[in-house]
C-alpha cells in the first residue's frame, strides 16, 4: 500500500514537472550549424531551463523567417536574407544571438563545379562569370555571398545566371544531372557531393568574403510577451556554443585544428540530426565558426541590410537598429560606431 501510494505521489511530482515547462519553438535547418540547438537538447540544458523545446524543420531559410514573422514557430535559426529583412524591417522579428559565421580556416558553404564544368575550367572561385549556378532562392544568403564574391573578384554578379530551385535537396540533384554548372553549398553536403563523385569543390567562401552569416532571432511579439522564456533559451543556446567551441574550434600551435575527446563526445548529437547524415570526419571538417558567447558582428550586419537594399530587394526605410535586440548577450562584436 505504501508503495503504491509513493509511486502515485512520484507520478504526480512528474507530472507537475513537466506541466511547469515553458514550451517555445524553433525553427531551423538540419545543419551542422544549427548544432548548438541539438547539443542544448541532447545535454538537457533546455530542460535544466525549464523548457520544453519544439524543433521546426525546413529545407531554406526563408522559409524559417515566415515561420517566424507569421508565428508558426517562436524562435528561428537559420542564415540571414533578404526575405528576412524585409520581415524584420516591418517589425515582425529581432536578431538577439549569432550562429555561425565564415571565419577564415574553417570551412562553412562552398563553392562547387559540375564534373563537366570543372573539366572545362571552371576551377576556382574567379570563375563564375557564364556560368548558371544553383542556389536556394533568389535573395538567399548564398546569393549574398556571389554578391560578395563578385565584389571581391572584380565580376558583375548580373554575369552570372542564378537558378533559384528553393532547397538544398534540389540543388544537389541539378548538380547530379549537370543542369546547371556549379552550386553553393554548405561543408556537408559539399563534401557529399565529392565523395559521390558528381561535383569538386572550388573554394570556400571563408577563404574569399568572411561574414556573419547566420543568427537566432525571436518573434517580436514572443520577445515582449515572453521575454523571460527567451532569456532562459539563449542562456541555454550560449552555454551549449561554448560546449561546441570547446569540442570543434580547437588549433595546436601551428594553427591546425584539432579534436579531442569533447567532440567525440558531441558528434553523435549532430549526426542524430543533421541530414543527409555525416561521418564523423564529415562533421569534424564542417564544423563551422560560432561564437562561444553567441556574439554576433554587429557592423556586418548593417552591410547585409545595405547590400540588399542597394539590389533593390529590401526597401531603403529598413533599419537595421529596429531589428536587432542586443540585451540577450553581452559584450557584441564589432559595434557600428556612429
Amino acid at each position: 500500500m505504501i508503495k503504491t501510494i509513493l509511486a502515485a505521489l512520484a507520478m504526480l511530482v512528474l507530472s507537475a514537472a513537466a506541466s511547469a515547462q515553458e514550451k517555445i519553438s524553433i525553427a531551423a535547418l538540419r545543419f551542422v550549424s544549427s548544432a548548438p540547438i541539438f547539443i542544448a537538447q541532447e545535454k538537457g540544458y533546455f530542460k535544466e531551463a525549464g523548457l520544453e523545446v519544439e524543433f521546426k524543420f525546413f529545407q531554406a531559410a526563408q522559409p524559417i523567417a515566415v515561420a517566424v514573422a507569421g508565428g508558426d514557430a517562436d524562435l528561428g535559426i537559420t542564415g540571414l536574407t533578404g526575405g528576412f529583412f524585409n520581415l524584420a524591417g516591418k517589425g515582425a522579428m529581432k536578431i538577439i544571438a549569432a550562429q555561425s559565421r565564415e571565419e577564415p580556416g574553417y570551412d562553412f558553404v562552398a563553392y562547387l563545379a559540375t564534373n563537366k564544368a570543372h573539366a572545362a575550367g571552371f576551377t576556382d572561385a574567379g570563375k563564375f562569370p557564364g556560368k548558371s549556378i544553383a542556389i536556394t532562392t533568389t535573395g538567399s544568403t548564398f546569393h549574398y555571398m556571389l554578391g560578395m564574391l563578385a565584389e571581391k573578384r572584380g565580376f558583375k554578379l548580373t554575369d552570372v545566371t542564378l537558378r533559384p530551385l528553393q532547397s538544398i535537396p534540389n540543388i544537389t540533384a541539378a548538380l547530379k544531372g549537370e543542369q546547371v554548372d556549379g552550386a553553393l553549398l554548405p561543408a556537408n553536403n559539399a563534401y557529399a557531393a565529392e565523395k559521390e563523385g558528381f561535383a569538386k569543390i572550388v573554394g570556400w567562401v571563408h577563404q574569399e568574403t568572411p561574414w556573419q552569416l547566420g543568427a537566432l532571432f525571436a518573434g517580436t511579439p514572443v520577445i515582449e510577451k515572453r521575454r523571460a522564456v527567451v532569456e532562459k533559451f539563449v542562456a541555454a543556446y550560449v552555454k551549449a556554443c561554448n560546449d561546441y567551441a570547446e569540442a570543434f574550434l580547437q588549433r595546436d600551435a601551428q594553427g591546425k585544428r584539432v579534436f579531442d575527446g569533447k567532440a567525440d563526445a558531441l558528434i553523435p548529437i549532430i549526426q542524430k540530426y543533421v541530414e543527409p547524415k555525416p561521418t564523423a570526419d564529415q562533421v569534424r571538417a564542417s564544423a563551422s565558426y560560432i561564437d562561444p558567447k553567441g556574439r554576433l558582428l554587429v557592423k556586418n550586419l548593417h552591410d547585409q541590410l545595405a547590400w540588399y537594399q542597394a539590389q533593390g530587394m529590401v526597401g531603403r526605410d529598413a533599419d537595421m537598429a529596429k531589428m536587432l535586440d542586443l540585451g540577450f548577450v553581452k559584450d557584441h562584436l564589432d559595434p557600428l560606431r556612429r
